[in-house]
């Protein structure tokens, strides 16, 4: 089914907080030969090129694999939005779900729709919003098939990204109305995701679900968990919760944290699950339906590090958004031999300004005694410590933007391999920028495929035609 003949049957008009208000359609159907059946989504947010060649070079050496690169189909994805040569992760993961390109700012709307800063009226985010109109997401189209469908993200399930999947709204930091989106019935709830809602939800951002007085962000007074449960969702907040949630088409929400998650290698691992026993658990419950599913994973997290110039984080990040992959295809590989029946999709939104510095001899992966790519650049062939024009030393890893400049000349920075590999070090930057404001960078992204009809993922393509090949493969 075309876009233009889904626009017709299912309505999709914008009201105030842009979502989508007309029914799915309620006629569902399995998927026919040659076509996927089980679709998995992986976005690595902010993991460019350097990203995930440092990740590679940090946990397995310059010689190794991550799960990513042992994808078998692979592509390079054009990221630019609608309206700026670098995009932000709101206009690039509503095009990868919409097959439309956005302006930044924008969740899952229009092209013609603007980005309008919210206002604030009393306590509440309002949207300026009068403009563009709602565009079927992936999970919609898969929802109206009767598939099942979720997002597991290690932010907010109301950040950008996640967002992107599953409402519509003219900007990201409406999040109380993206929140909304989700509760079936409720005011605000997106109706294209059909009488039920999506089945399962994992991930940060309790405070958008909950009141003002209980803790939350809802100056409404809403309580959405409270409506969740009392339709029946099952809900978690503790990694055994998590682990206790049976496999059954039972709906499902999991919010682990307040906000975001804390970054992997500092998180307490009883309170926030692993981005992997998050996938591990959705697909487990996603798979009982007999129609498929349609699942997003996100590794958020990897875009908060490189904003923050926190390169060790970004890349323990990136690990353990692979260590999800290789859960997922373990999983799927079980359920589905060969993968005949499940395609896997990995990628980034965008990439960011992580440099590798050069000529350092080959570092081999990081230990504890070996800062490995997080140290210093050296030289060849007598591995001395390589020294800038000031006779400074200076890391493999910098950024292009960033909080960590130095003033003047570097002749009396201190830095040594130890300093460079700490945990929450700040590499340096050629642009200063405040703290935590590192932007996104413009270069392509890498995609890698796995699974039925995985060789429609080839050369170089605009992230909008991520869209049409999913869609495609799926019969959606």
């Amino acid at each position: 089914m075309r876009i233009n003949t889904l626009a017709a049957a299912v309505t999709l008009a914008a009201l105030a907080g842009c979502a989508a208000t007309g029914p799915a359609a309620t006629t569902p159907r399995p998927a026919v030969a040659g076509q996927a059946k089980n679709v998995i989504f992986f976005l690595g947010d902010g993991m460019g090129i350097n990203t995930l060649t440092a990740a590679r070079i940090y946990a397995v050496g310059e010689a190794g694999e991550l799960t990513i690169d042992t994808l078998p189909e692979s592509a390079f994805i054009k990221t630019f939005s609608n309206d700026a040569q670098v995009t932000d992760s709101a206009a690039s993961m509503s095009a990868y779900m919409t097959g439309v390109k956005q302006n930044n700012g924008v969740i899952s709307m229009s092209t013609e729709t603007r980005a309008l800063s919210p206002t604030l009226e009393g306590k509440r985010t309002v949207s300026r919003c009068n403009n563009g109109k709602a565009v079927p997401t992936l999970a919609e189209l898969a929802k109206a098939r009767g598939m099942a469908a979720g997002v597991v993200t290690t932010t907010s399930v109301t950040d950008a990204t996640p967002a992107a999947t599953y409402a519509h709204a003219c900007h990201r930091k409406l999040e109380e109305d993206i929140a909304a989106a989700l509760v079936p019935g409720g005011a605000g709830y997106n109706k294209a995701l059909g009488s039920g809602g999506l089945d399962l939800v994992f991930g940060g951002g309790l405070q958008q679900f909950m009141p003002v007085d209980a803790g939350g962000k809802r100056a409404d007074g809403r309580n959405l968990i409270g409506e969740l449960q009392h339709q029946g969702w099952r809900v978690a907040s503790t990694t055994a919760q998590l682990q206790a949630l049976a496999a059954n088409s039972q709906p499902a929400i999991g919010l682990f944290a307040q906000n975001h998650f804390a970054y992997e290698a500092a998180r307490d691992p009883v309170k926030q699950p692993l981005l992997s026993d998050m996938t591990a658990k959705a697909i487990d419950i996603l798979s009982t339906n007999p129609n498929g599913f349609f699942l997003v994973v996100e590794g958020g997290l990897i875009d908060h590090a490189l904003h923050a110039t926190l390169a060790k984080r970004a890349l323990q990040e990136t690990v353990g958004y692979n260590a999800a992959i290789k859960t997922a295809l373990d999983k799927m590989n079980r359920l589905d031999p060969g993968l005949k029946n499940t395609l896997i999709v990995a990628t980034a939104d965008h990439d960011h300004t992580l440099l590798i510095n050069g000529y350092s001899p080959r570092t081999g992966k990081t230990t504890l005694a070996n800062p490995g790519i997080l140290g210093l650049v050296r030289s060849l062939p007598d591995g001395k410590v390589r020294l800038d024009k000031d006779g400074a030393p200076f890391t493999i890893l910098g950024f292009g933007t960033g909080e960590h400049r130095v003033a003047g000349s570097r002749k009396d920075v201190k830095l040594t391999d130890e300093i460079a590999a700490g945990d929450d070090y700040h590499q340096e930057a050629v642009v200063r920028t405040r703290a935590g404001s590192e932007t996104h960078g413009g270069t392509d992204v890498y995609l890698g495929a796995a699974g039925a009809n995985a060789e429609l993922f080839r050369g170089t393509i605009d992230n909008t035609r991520v869209f049409d090949l999913i869609k495609n493969a799926a019969g959606l």
